[in-house]
């Protein structure tokens, strides 16, 4: 493949054609697809990484569009999955490498396949639980992986390279207790530091997959970029001190579901993930007939990668999105005994 196409980036010293071609034969796999992810995956198919898997749960909003670079307002009428759009559209900006875009929640039974073969994992999550699960399998399996977070106008990240650097359990030992801690949907965030922190994951994954692994930040980074401060903390030596039940146990608890749960509290949204276990299919065309059938379902629309449908509950009504691997987002509550109820009256226990 020629590298032309890449002369600016092949200029650059620290990467030459040689650092180009490692990169062309690297495999990027972003965990999350909103504020974070779509920047993440922008970069990476500008840069040449050769393959490009895009994992997410969610589908396109309009409140998206204020940050989340890679979808605009057709995606949003089409209630695409962000997954399949972010794939659409990242083909259109290098059609030469390939993309894969998968509609899934990422947990316990799947992040090991979703991850193998992988050069370098990316964090584009919105929730500690799916990080843990993240740093877990990467430990496990020894793959270098780039945490990254955003909310109001602040914004850190930190690089994982499992036996070398500290995990993300050396530093946050436990994840914060729902409620305990700002979220986009009670402190809002600045679109600029997304982009400011997607960008830096990306450019500590470009330096991993082109073989620059001496030129990684070994510091945790943190920015606010509305008051403009800055920081960035020395954790080098927590992996020493730290008796980590993840990398230096090796007691891998939320991969082994023992820290998961199948609910989750969604970022940006009054909403409630529910995520049935052990492989549930649903066939969207079957259940779509079923729900028409219910003076309690409006406004249904239904295509191969969702249905969607409001209900009655919580405080205004429901708006309940169904997938096929039986995964469902219950908006318009944050109680998890009112989603379940919803769940299993229009859809099933």
């Amino acid at each position: 493949m020629s590298l032309e196409r890449y002369n600016r980036q092949v200029l650059l010293p620290f990467i030459g054609e040689e650092g180009q071609q490692r990169i062309l034969d690297s495999t990027a796999v972003v965990i999350g697809c909103g504020a974070l992810g779509t920047v993440i995956a922008n970069v990476l198919a500008r840069a040449g990484v050769g393959r490009l898997k895009i994992i997410d749960r969610d589908f396109v909003e309009e409140s998206n569009l204020q940050r989340q670079v890679l979808f605009d307002e057709s995606d949003c009428r089409e209630n695409l999955p962000k997954a399949v759009a972010a794939e659409r559209k990242a083909k259109q900006i290098n059609s030469s490498i390939q993309i894969e875009g998968i509609v899934s929640d990422v947990n316990p039974t799947n992040i090991e396949e979703f991850i193998k073969g992988a050069t370098v994992v990316v964090d584009g999550a919105d929730n500690f639980e799916t990080r843990f699960v993240l740093n877990d399998a990467c430990v496990k399996h020894g793959i270098p992986w780039i945490y990254g977070a955003a909310v109001g106008s602040v914004g850190l990240s930190m690089t994982v390279i499992p036996g070398k650097t500290p995990c993300l359990r050396c530093i946050f030992e436990t994840a914060p207790p729902p409620g305990m801690t700002p979220t986009c949907d009670t402190a809002g965030v600045l679109g600029s530091v997304t982009g400011l922190i997607g960008n830096y994951e990306a450019a500590e994954a470009i330096k991993i997959c082109a073989g620059r692994m001496d030129n990684l930040n070994t510091k945790l980074f943190q920015i606010d970029l509305w008051t403009g401060e800055q920081h960035a903390f020395k954790i080098a030596r927590a992996r020493e001190v730290a008796d980590c039940p993840c990398c230096k146990r090796r007691h891998f608890e939320f991969l082994e579901g023992q820290g998961a749960s199948n609910t989750t509290s969604l970022c940006g949204r009054n909403a409630v993930q529910i995520n049935p276990r052990g492989g549930v299919k649903v066939n969207l065309d079957e259940l779509a007939g079923q729900l028409r059938a219910s003076s309690d379902v409006k406004n249904l629309t239904a295509n191969k990668f969702l249905l969607k449908f409001n209900a009655p509950g919580g405080d205004e009504g429901l708006e309940i999105t169904v997938f096929p691997d039986a995964r469902a987002i219950v908006k318009g509550t944050k109680q998890v005994p009112v989603a379940r109820t919803a769940y299993a009256k229009y859809i099933g226990a």
